[in-house]
C-alpha cells in the first residue's frame, strides 16, 4: 500500500475510534462547510438554527447573523439565509419567544465598517468588548424591529428565558461586565452579578428559574489592576473563568467549577441538574477545548467530545434530544470551525467514576486504623472484610466457594536485604476476590493489591529506622484497591450486561514479591478458562502537574495501543510500555499467557515512607484514571478475541533476584537516557555517595544502564560488599562516584 494512503487510512481509524468514545453524541451531522461558524441556537420549535458566520468565500469577512432551515437537507452554505445587513460586526443571536424574530447585537449603528479585532497585549490572548455593540431585535427577513438598548458602552450577549418573559444579557453600563435583565419588551432593567470580573455568557435553565454563566473573578491585586487596565482599552483576557449559576433575580450564586484555566459556554442539561461547557483545563499546552459535563454541585465530571482541538457552544434543542455546537473536526481548511448537530444520548450515571466513593475507600483503608495493612496482620485483616463488605453490598458472587476471602501461605524474609542469614518466617495472606457473572463467554479479571508495609515488620520500607511507624500507604496502593471497587460499582450497577463477565480481585503478599496475584493466578485458568485479559491498577493516586501516567504491558496484545491511544483523557501524557513484566501484580498473570495492562502514576518522594499519607492523593486524577480504565475494559469486551503476545522486552522474564541494594526508588518510566532517580533513602549505599534525587545513573561498573530492568540486571550481578563506579548525569554533567553496596 501505498505510504500516503496508509497515513490517511490512519488518520481516519484515529477519527472514527475518536467518535466512538463519543458516547453521547449519535448521528453527528455537519451542517455548514467552511469558514468560522458558531454560537448556534435553536428555534422554540426546535426546527430552525440562528448562529454567527465569519466566511470570506460567501462574501462576507466580519461576523454575521445567519439563519439555517433544519428541515431544508441536504445541507449547504447556499442555504443559509442573511438575518444582518452585512454592516458592522454583529454577535451573539437567539431566538424570541414566537420563533419569528431574532434578537443579536451588533455595532452597525455607530460605523457600517468591521471594527478590527484586538491585537495581543505582552503576547496575551484577548476578546474584544466592542464598546459599540447595541442589541437588536430583527424578524427573519432581516429587518430590523426594535433597538433593545442604547446606552454607552458594551451591551450584547443576549438570551431569552424559555418561559418567554425575560431576557439576560452582558452589560458595562455600571462599570464593569455584569449581568443584566430585562422584561422581554425591553424594559424592567436589573443588574443581576455585582463582583469585579467578566461575567458573561449566560443562559437560562429550562424552567427560566436560574441562569448559568462564565466568569472571570481576579482575586490578586496583580491580576485585579491587570483586568481593570485591559478594560479601559475594551478588551479582557479570556484565559481564566469558571461556571457559575445564580437565581435570575441575582440570588443563591454559586460557583460551580474550580477546574483553572478557560471553561466557558456553559449550556443546561435537560434535566437542569446538570450543565455541559467547554474547557481546557485538562490541557498541557492551552489550546485544546473539548465538551465536559458536571452536576451542579460540582461533582462527576465527565468529557464528552474526543476529535479535534476545539469543541464549544452547546446547546440543547427545546425536546432535549438534539445537541448542536461548533467544532474544528472535520476541516477543509486550516482555522476551519464548523456547526455540527448529533442526536443525544444520556449516560448511564452508574457509569460515572464517584470521587466520593473513591475517597471513603481510600480514606478507610490508609487510616492509621489498619495500621499499614501488612500482609497477615490485623490490619489487613479489616482491610480484607471491608472489601468483602463492599462486594457484597453490590451483590457480586463469590470467585470460589461460599467466601470472598482466598487464603495463601508462604514464607517472608524479615530481613529482604540479608542474603546471608536465613530470617525467614511463615505466613498466611487473603486475597478477596469476587465474580460478577454475566453470562459471557470471555472474562476479565481487574485487579490491585491492598496490601502494604504495616510497621515495616518486613524492612520495605525506604526510610530508615522506621520500624513502628505506621505506613498507611494511601497511593500504594489503597488508591487501585479504590478504582477496583468504584469498577465493580460501575459495572454491577449499569444497565448494560456486558459481553464479558468480570473477576475483581484485591491482592496481598504484593510487596513481599507478588505472593497472592502468584496464588491466584496459578488456578484462574483452570477455573476460568475463558479468562483473556488482567487490568491491574498500582498507584494511580499520584497524578502530577502534567499528567504523566505509564500504562504497561500494551505489547501484550496488538489490539491494545490503539484501544489506549483513542481513550485517554484529554490532556494526559501517556507513556507506553511494551513488557508484560514489572514490579506489581500483572505480571503473574502475564507469565501465565494472559494479556495484561498496568496503571501508575510514577514513584514520589514518599514511596514505601510513613508520609504516603491520604490527603496526598490527587482525586481528580484518580477518578478520570478509573473513568479512562472503565473506557478501555469496555472496548477490550467488545473485541472477538485478543491475541497473547509475548513482548520481546523482558518477555517471560522473572523479577531478578539480587541480594544488595542502592536505596533509590527508580522512575519506571523508559526515558531513554538512563534510570531517572525518584527518590534516595537515607543512610544507603546511594545517599552515602552523594547521589540525589533527580540524578539520571547510565553505568553502574560496567554494565548500562537504559532503565529500570537494565539497573535490576546489573543489581543481580552485584554482591554484598562490592565497591563499583556509578556514572550518573546531573544538571546536564555526567559524574562518577563508587559506591559501595550493602
Amino acid at each position: 500500500m501505498h505510504s500516503n494512503n496508509l497515513v490517511k487510512l490512519l488518520i481516519v481509524f484515529i477519527c472514527l475510534n475518536a467518535i466512538g468514545q463519543e458516547k453521547n453524541l449519535k448521528n453527528i451531522q455537519k451542517l455548514t462547510f467552511g469558514g468560522d461558524n458558531a454560537e448556534a441556537y435553536f428555534s422554540p420549535d426546535g426546527k430552525k438554527l440562528t448562529m454567527q458566520i465569519n466566511n470570506p468565500k460567501m462574501g462576507m469577512s466580519c461576523d454575521q447573523i445567519y439563519l439555517l432551515d433544519l428541515q431544508n437537507t441536504p445541507y449547504s452554505t447556499d442555504k443559509l439565509k442573511a438575518i444582518s445587513s452585512g454592516k458592522g460586526r454583529t454577535t451573539c443571536s437567539y431566538f424570541m419567544p414566537d420563533g419569528k424574530h431574532i434578537i443579536y447585537a451588533s455595532t452597525f449603528s455607530s460605523n457600517d465598517a468591521c471594527p478590527p479585532p484586538p491585537k495581543p497585549h505582552d503576547g496575551k490572548y484577548l476578546w474584544a468588548v466592542y464598546p459599540e455593540f447595541d442589541i437588536y431585535m430583527a424578524d427573519l427577513d432581516g429587518k430590523i424591529v426594535k433597538q433593545l438598548t442604547n446606552s454607552p458602552g458594551y451591551d450584547a450577549e443576549a438570551v431569552v428565558s424559555p418561559d418567554g418573559k425575560k431576557i439576560a444579557f452582558t452589560s458595562i453600563r455600571s462599570g464593569d461586565l455584569e449581568l443584566w435583565t430585562m422584561d422581554i419588551d425591553g424594559s424592567n432593567l436589573k443588574q443581576i452579578t455585582f463582583g469585579l470580573g467578566y461575567d458573561g455568557g449566560s443562559f437560562f435553565s429550562h424552567d427560566s428559574k436560574k441562569l448559568v454563566f462564565r466568569s472571570s473573578r481576579p482575586k490578586t491585586e496583580a491580576e485585579i489592576a491587570d483586568y481593570k487596565s485591559l478594560l479601559k482599552d475594551n478588551v479582557v483576557a479570556p484565559t481564566e473563568m469558571e461556571i457559575y449559576t445564580c437565581n435570575v433575580d441575582g440570588s443563591d450564586i454559586k460557583q460551580i467549577t474550580h477546574l483553572g484555566k478557560a471553561n466557558w459556554a456553559p449550556f443546561f442539561h435537560p434535566s437542569d441538574k446538570k450543565i455541559i461547557f467547554s474547557s481546557n483545563h485538562h490541557s498541557t499546552h492551552g489550546y485544546d477545548f473539548q465538551l465536559y459535563m458536571i452536576d451542579l454541585d460540582g461533582k462527576n465530571l465527565k468529557q464528552i467530545t474526543w476529535e479535534s482541538e476545539f469543541n464549544a457552544f452547546p446547546m440543547f434543542s427545546p425536546d432535549g434530544k438534539k445537541l448542536v455546537w461548533s467544532s474544528n473536526r472535520q476541516q477543509n481548511a486550516a482555522r476551519e470551525t464548523n456547526v455540527f448537530i448529533a442526536d443525544w444520548v444520556d449516560s448511564d450515571d452508574a457509569e460515572n467514576a464517584k470521587t466520593e466513593l473513591l475517597k471513603k475507600h481510600i480514606s478507610y483503608l490508609a487510616s492509621d486504623e489498619l495500621k499499614g495493612r501488612l500482609t497477615g496482620s490485623e490490619g489487613e485483616k479489616k482491610a480484607a472484610e471491608y472489601i468483602a463488605s463492599q462486594f457484597k453490598s453490590l451483590g457480586l458472587k463469590p470467585f470460589e466457594g461460599k467466601d470472598y476471602i482466598q487464603k495463601f501461605d508462604y514464607k517472608v524474609r524479615l530481613n529482604p536485604h540479608d542474603s546471608i542469614n536465613d530470617s525467614s518466617v511463615s505466613n498466611t495472606g487473603r486475597n478477596v476476590i469476587a465474580y460478577l457473572d454475566n453470562k459471557a463467554s470471555k472474562t476479565i479479571v481487574i485487579g490491585a493489591h491492598y496490601d502494604h508495609l504495616g510497621l515495616n515488620e518486613h524492612h520495605n520500607s525506604t526510610k530508615a529506622n522506621s520500624e513502628g511507624e505506621i505506613h498507611n500507604g494511601a497511593d500504594d496502593n489503597a488508591s487501585g484497591v479504590s478504582g477496583v471497587l468504584e469498577l465493580a460499582r460501575m459495572y454491577s450497577k449499569n444497565k448494560t450486561t456486558e459481553k464479558v463477565n468480570y473477576i475483581f480481585a484485591l491482592f496481598s503478599g504484593e510487596e513481599d514479591g507478588l505472593i497472592g496475584s502468584k496464588h491466584m493466578a496459578e488456578t484462574l485458568k483452570a477455573k476460568y478458562p475463558n479468562s483473556f485479559a488482567m487490568i491491574n491498577m498500582d498507584m494511580i493516586g499520584r497524578l502530577n502537574p502534567k499528567k504523566e501516567l505509564i500504562v504497561g504491558g500494551i505489547g501484550t496484545a496488538p489490539e491494545f495501543k490503539a484501544i489506549i491511544e483513542t481513550n485517554k483523557p484529554a490532556g494526559y501524557n501517556i507513556t507506553l510500555e511494551e513488557s508484560g513484566v514489572g514490579p506489581t501484580d500483572h505480571t503473574s498473570f502475564y507469565l501465565k499467557d494472559i494479556s495484561v495492562l498496568n496503571f501508575f502514576t510514577g514513584t514520589h518522594s514518599d514511596y514505601h515512607k510513613p508520609s504516603d499519607d491520604e490527603e496526598k492523593i490527587n482525586y481528580t486524577g484518580v477518578t478520570a484514571i478509573v473513568d479512562f480504565v472503565f473506557r478501555i475494559s469496555n472496548d477490550i469486551a467488545d473485541l472477538d478475541k485478543i491475541t497473547f503476545t509475548k513482548t520481546k522486552n523482558n518477555a517471560g522474564k522473572t523479577r531478578p533476584k539480587y541480594k544488595v541494594t542502592m536505596g533509590i526508588m527508580p522512575d519506571y518510566t523508559e526515558h531513554g537516557d538512563g534510570l531517572h532517580v525518584d527518590g534516595v533513602t537515607e543512610n544507603r549505599p546511594a545517599q552515602k555517595a552523594g547521589i540525589k534525587e533527580g540524578d539520571i545513573i547510565t553505568k553502574i561498573g560496567t554494565t548500562e544502564i537504559k532503565e529500570v530492568y537494565s539497573y535490576m540486571d546489573a543489581l543481580a550481578k552485584i554482591t554484598p560488599g562490592d565497591e563499583l563506579d556509578v556514572v550518573f548525569i546531573r544538571d546536564g554533567e555526567t559524574k562518577t562516584v563508587k559506591v559501595k553496596f550493602e
